[in-house]
Formats: structure tokens, C-alpha cells, sequence
């Protein structure tokens, strides 16, 4: 694989487009990385005033949930789900639409949750009331079980339905739409 392949933030050097059901996986990693994030960052406003350190992680959790979840989503979106949709099994279906409601789900919790986190990131709250909390927990509880059934059924159903080109293409026109160089 050449460096123009790799993702910055992603260790292990195989994880790129060039091996698109590696890189949605890695991307796992990455949200459940945010996602503690934002479970610390609650934990340390409970018992300390909000300052720069509590913001910036507020920030890193923007950034991931406002730039590369809605990417992966779309990844899949495009290029998973369609052809389980046309051509898989009554399971692998269900776990398809299953998914796309989850998709849904979280765009609408994420609204939610990003009024939040741009308050604190901004200054202009310095902590998160029980409601708020709430607001957080129902963002963030959603991805466990989404992405376990990803994991375990729905990216290998698609990858077995799915020629070695299509795959390739794929990775390709994931590329294009992150503005990578080939």
C-alpha cells in the first residue's frame, strides 16, 4: 500500500482505501474512541469546572462527529447496504434497514448532543445538567449494539456479495469524495 492510501490516525498501515471493509472496521475504533472521549469528558465535569483541557475534548468530539461519522455513514449508505438490500439473504435485509434507521437515529441525537458540546466548547455553558446528560447518553448508546451488528453480520454478507472490483471501486470512490490523491 502506498502512504497516499494510508488515513491519518489510523495505525496499522493496511487500513485504507485500498481494503474499504478494514477501513469502515478502523472507523469503529475511531468512534468508540470518541465516544469515551465524551464519556470522560462528562465524568471530569462532574467533579471539576470547566477549563481549556474540557473544551478541546469537546472540540475533538465535534470534529470526529461533525467530519468522519457522517462519511463512514455515507460509506455505507452507498456502498454496503444497497447490494444486501438487492441481493442478500431475509437477515441480512433486515440488518441492512435495521442500520439505516440507526443512521437516522443518530443524525437526530447528534443534533442534539453537537448543541451541547459546541456550548461547552464555546464557553458559553460550563456544565452538563442531568437532562443534558440524558441528551448525551441517548447519542452515544445507539453505537454499540449498531456496530456489533455491522461487524458480525452486515459487512460480512456484503463483502461476500461483492466482486473483488466492486470492492476496489468502492475504496476509489471513497477516496474521491474525502478529496484524497490517488
Amino acid at each position: 500500500m502506498t502512504a497516499s492510501n494510508a488515513l491519518p490516525g489510523f495505525g496499522d498501515a493496511a487500513v485504507g482505501f485500498d481494503t474499504p471493509f478494514e477501513m469502515l472496521s478502523a472507523c469503529h475504533e475511531r468512534v468508540l474512541r470518541s465516544l469515551a472521549l465524551l464519556g470522560r469528558l462528562q465524568d471530569y465535569l462532574r467533579g471539576h469546572p470547566c477549563d481549556d483541557s474540557a473544551r478541546q475534548a469537546a472540540r475533538d468530539v465535534l470534529r470526529y462527529f461533525d467530519i468522519a461519522a457522517p462519511l463512514h455513514h455515507e460509506d455505507e449508505e452507498l456502498h454496503v447496504f444497497p447490494p444486501l438490500i438487492e441481493r442478500g439473504s431475509a437477515a441480512a435485509v433486515a440488518a441492512a434497514r435495521r442500520l439505516q434507521q440507526d443512521h437516522e437515529a443518530m443524525s437526530v441525537n447528534w443534533r442534539a448532543a453537537r448543541a451541547l458540546l459546541l456550548a461547552l466548547a464555546e464557553g458559553a455553558q460550563e456544565a452538563f445538567s442531568a437532562q443534558d446528560e440524558a441528551v448525551l447518553e441517548r447519542f452515544a448508546s445507539v453505537y454499540g449494539e449498531h456496530i456489533r451488528i455491522e461487524e458480525e453480520e452486515v459487512y460480512p454478507a456484503a463483502r461476500a456479495l461483492l466482486a473483488p472490483g466492486v470492492v476496489q471501486a468502492m475504496g476509489a470512490e471513497m477516496r474521491r469524495r474525502r478529496g484524497a490523491v490517488d
